[in-house]
């Protein structure tokens, strides 16, 4: 089941990703949508939520690391990508968290 939804995860981060890099989407959209996918990551599967945050947040910082390659490192979508990142973290502890509020009250 954990290989499934990692698969998912990819799948969803790299679409995440593609949706990004139209020009009329908007950062926080993006934000919003990875915060929340993470999140219910972190809720269906507690155990490892640093995994599927890695996984869906981690290409928007790759794309742009590669882009930079092309036209110049650093810039400022550098930082908006590694925010990109952190925000999958914090959607994916923040449905794991919930998660074992919930299931600890249960027990």
């Amino acid at each position: 089941m954990q290989k499934i939804l990692l698969g998912i995860a990819f799948a969803l981060g790299g679409i995440i990703t593609y949706v990004a890099t139209r020009p009329e989407i908007h950062f926080g959209g993006i934000a919003i949508a990875l915060f929340v996918i993470a999140f219910l990551f972190g809720l269906i599967q507690s155990k490892y939520p640093w995994l599927f945050a890695l996984a869906l947040g981690i290409w928007i910082p790759v794309l742009v690391l590669f882009q930079g390659f092309f036209k110049g490192l650093f810039r400022v979508q550098n930082i908006w990508a590694i925010l990109a990142l952190l925000i999958a973290f914090a959607g994916a502890y923040a449905g794991a968290f919930v998660r074992n509020k919930f299931t600890a009250k249960t027990r």
